[in-house]
């Protein structure tokens, strides 16, 4: 009999393993429907990406094909790509790229995930050593299916990172390990990152819209137990706005982060992947943003970036030195997200 939240297509027919579900057929089982976008607002002129050199972009793109490796960069469709991969850098994305929850705001697939490739914690560390890179930020798809939620598979990957490159940073952003908190903490508390990075992604009201299958203050108590077990590493935590928030709620959810010992706050536009997926409610003004980082520093975080093209992984690894977040672009140098 199959399961009611087993991923099904378009058809009603439950989705064959490894089958990718994107777009209209990915959100249409979720609670709160998507009215697909007729005309897609024009963008202002602060959603601008600086432009870069393609043949570095090429070169990250294709070590990582050579290493069977997926990058939430790619399978998010990141505005940011061109710089960081311009720049050497990228966000590992592990455990495959097909995503077990249907969340309307993001682009990876969802759909029946193949099995866990046991080679890919070797590989990833491979290419980090190869890359050179000295912060490394690795995250993953919801996975649902795994009795651990993929924790165990995180660990291995922190394991063969630290064995070829063990000066190097590692943060993890993990998923909310729904009905699987306690034994995915238990496990990565016994071989933790160098940073613990978890997105709660939006204000409490717009969660059954938003984040369907998923839980505000579950996301809250996982960063607080992680702190508890863990308490000399640093937790850090994302959310975008532009899905319909108020600026009180983000105030409101601010003040949550920090009663729950985060450190480390992530604020960016949100911008929609596809015009199947949740719209855009309103373009942030710059101005708002920095109110929102003004809160922040009144609430003693340790660093907080605020600012329309921030993203979770965004130079993490200059948010964690203590660097300012990076000015918002409105020259001719740069191009409209």
């Amino acid at each position: 009999m199959t399961s009611p939240n087993a991923p099904v297509n378009t058809s009603g027919q439950r989705a064959v393993q490894g089958e990718k579900l994107r777009g209209a057929e990915k959100v249409a089982r979720i609670p709160i429907k998507i009215i697909p976008t007729v005309e897609v607002p024009r963008k202002p002129d602060w959603i601008r990406v600086k432009m870069t050199a393609p043949n570095e972009v090429q070169r990250i793109k294709d070590t990582l094909r050579t290493q069977k490796l997926h990058t939430v960069c790619e399978e998010a469709a990141c505005p940011n790509l061109p710089e960081c991969f311009g720049g050497g850098t990228a966000t590992f994305m592990i455990m495959g790229d097909i995503c077990t929850r249907r969340c309307p705001f993001c682009d990876v697939a969802h759909g029946r995930p193949n099995p866990l490739d046991v080679d890919e914690p070797r590989h990833m560390a491979e290419t980090i050593a190869g890359l050179g890179l000295k912060y490394a930020v690795i995250t993953s798809v919801d996975r649902d299916d795994l009795l651990d939620g993929g924790a165990q598979h995180f660990v291995d990957c922190i394991l063969e990172a630290r064995k070829l490159s063990p000066n190097t940073l590692l943060e993890i952003l993990v998923p909310d390990f729904r009905g699987r908190m306690d034994v995915a903490l238990r496990i990565m508390s016994e071989c933790p990152p160098d940073v613990f990075n978890h997105n709660i992604e939006t204000v409490p009201r717009l969660y059954r819209a938003m984040r369907p299958g998923s839980d505000y203050q579950h996301s809250l108590n996982l960063l607080k137990k992680f702190k508890e077990a863990c308490p000399d590493i640093p937790t850090k935590c994302g959310l975008m706005v532009g899905l319909g928030e108020t600026e009180e709620e983000v105030i409101e959810l601010l003040n949550d982060l920090h009663a729950h010992d985060v450190d480390y706050i992530t604020i960016g536009q949100y911008l929609q992947p596809s015009k199947n997926h949740a719209p855009v409610s309103r373009f942030v003004h710059p101005d708002e943003f920095e109110r929102y980082a003004e809160h922040g520093r009144s609430l003693g975080f340790r660093n907080i970036w605020s600012a329309p093209m921030v993203r979770s992984s965004y130079f993490a690894d200059r948010q964690y030195y203590g660097e300012p977040c990076p000015p918002v672009r409105r020259g001719v140098k740069a191009v409209e997200a």
